[in-house]
């Protein structure tokens, strides 16, 4: 079990080093990129940071600390998953929190950044109305604040697992059927990894 305790502590010593300037960033982003770009559309809309006026687009610096969190969060709850529940939930939340952050950020922002771009600079594209811009910011930003939230408590719970002492003991070893669907579970991270990477 030593060993496991070990690989389990770096793992969450990772999802706090690459939680902590993803949460500080998130903030920045929210409160000064967001809040320049949203505050009047969609005349504001132009400060959006994509397009040739931004030489470096903001998922440059967003994905590869999602992916660190991913891959630290999982590691960390597979590394841990035979400690008790008291203890495995703090591992399951940066886990599973940054999983459906991501596919929040798939299923909503990417369709409403691309809408909202694409009005802002006139393009051809463009599908939306300027009351609907408006309303669409305000969702934006709203539905951001749920970013920031999870991305709190993904950095937080690897912080509070790592103060706790570690479990002495061990839980029982899980059915056939839950560590069948474990697997699923992960296989089903890494399809949706790949998927997210090949779409950027």
């Amino acid at each position: 079990m030593a060993h496991r305790r070990g690989i389990t502590r770096a793992f969450l010593w990772l999802a706090i080093l690459a939680g902590g300037p993803l949460l500080g960033a998130k903030l920045f982003d929210l409160v000064v990129l967001a809040g320049a770009w949203s505050a009047h559309p969609p005349a504001s809309l132009a400060m959006m940071p994509y397009g040739k006026a931004w030489p470096v687009d903001t998922g440059v610096f967003f994905i590869p600390l999602s992916a660190a969190m991913l891959l630290a969060g999982f590691g960390a709850l597979v590394a841990g998953w035979r400690t008790p529940w008291r203890y495995r939930w703090l591992l399951c939340l940066p886990s599973i929190g940054i999983l459906l952050l991501l596919i929040l950020t798939v299923v909503a922002f990417w369709p409403m950044n691309e809408a909202l771009y694409y009005h802002g600079i006139d393009s051809p594209k463009d599908t939306i109305t300027d009351a609907q811009s408006v309303a669409m910011a305000q969702r934006w930003v709203a539905l951001d604040w749920v970013r920031v939230a999870g991305a709190t408590a993904a950095f937080v719970a690897p912080l509070r697992a790592l103060t706790l002492p570690w479990p002495q003991e061990v839980a029982r070893q899980d059915p056939p059927l839950v560590r069948a669907l474990l697997a699923l579970v992960l296989v089903g991270v890494a399809g949706f990894v790949v998927w997210f990477v090949r779409n950027l």
